[in-house]
């Protein structure tokens, strides 16, 4: 065993109670006081995990491997944190929700209902991940972004400030979605592209390239949209196919507007 359940409980939740290194392990030391558990099923005797400081672990919640639960951390429900995951500050990971592979939440974000987070991922600040969203692989979901549904975040991208991904959006690689912009229903952001400001991007539009799509615009529909420039206040839906928004005059060129149908709009670098 390398740690015993103290008789020190909660003052507030006494049937929490503080842990105890009973060996050295990690950077844990023999007779180091950790924080509150339930029970015994909350913290494995293998490995390096822990639960620090005035964290809690409780219910059926676990956590084990080398995973490490601190500050005033709460795991709860039936959650697990395992891998080499950390889970601290203010930050809550509870129900079914799981965070392992490497993978942060810290600050005062929340992880909860079926949510994963894995593989170097991070959430933070004030941020939300639930239902049964993922965010893995190098994502970054932070501020007060949320993400839900069936939504997934995934590689390098970031999601952050006010925005929101949910149902069963998508947005992967290196892409942004920031400031109080949406991507919704079935829409796919990735590549390169940049959602700022009030965009939205819905129902089955995808987006690509290094497209910024900044201001009220809206992408609907079947909308492909790709290439390199600026799209600001751009209204598109139906079966609109957008490529090759390019550079003007080594300048990023605003495309602004209304396309909608079956229309192809190609933008190319003026000669």
């Amino acid at each position: 065993m390398k740690y015993e359940i103290t008789e020190e409980s909660h003052p507030k939740h006494p049937n929490l109670h503080r842990i105890k290194a009973l060996k050295d392990f990690s950077d844990v030391k023999e007779g180091d006081l950790g924080g509150y558990i339930e029970s015994e099923k909350n913290l494995s005797q293998e490995g390096d995990c822990w639960v620090y400081d005035d964290a809690w672990v409780y219910n059926n919640a676990k956590v084990s491997d080398n995973a490490k639960v601190y500050g005033k951390a709460y795991v709860y429900g039936n959650a697990k944190v395992y891998e080499d995951a950390y889970v601290y500050g203010n930050a809550y990971v509870s129900d079914n929700a799981i965070v392992y592979g490497n993978a942060y939440v810290y600050g005062d974000a929340y992880v909860y209902n079926n949510a994963q987070v894995y593989n170097n991922a991070k959430v933070y600040d004030n941020a939300q991940v639930y239902n049964n969203a993922k965010v893995y692989n190098k994502a970054n979901v932070y501020e007060n972004a949320y993400v839900y549904g069936d939504a997934q975040v995934y590689d390098n991208a970031r999601v952050f400030d006010n925005a929101k991904v949910y149902n069963n959006a998508i947005v992967a690689d290196n892409a942004q979605v920031a400031d109080n912009a949406r991507v919704f229903d079935n829409a796919k952001v990735y590549g390169k592209a940049k959602i700022y400001e009030d965009a939205y991007v819905y129902e089955n539009a995808t987006i690509t390239g290094r497209v910024n799509l900044v201001g009220n615009s809206k992408v609907i529909g079947d909308i492909f949209l790709t290439g390199d420039g600026a799209c600001e206040n751009l209204i598109a839906s139906g079966d609109a196919i957008l490529i090759g928004l390019a550079g003007f005059s080594g300048e990023m060129k605003k495309v602004t507007g209304i396309i909608w149908d079956n229309s192809i709009l190609s933008l190319d670098k003026s000669k």
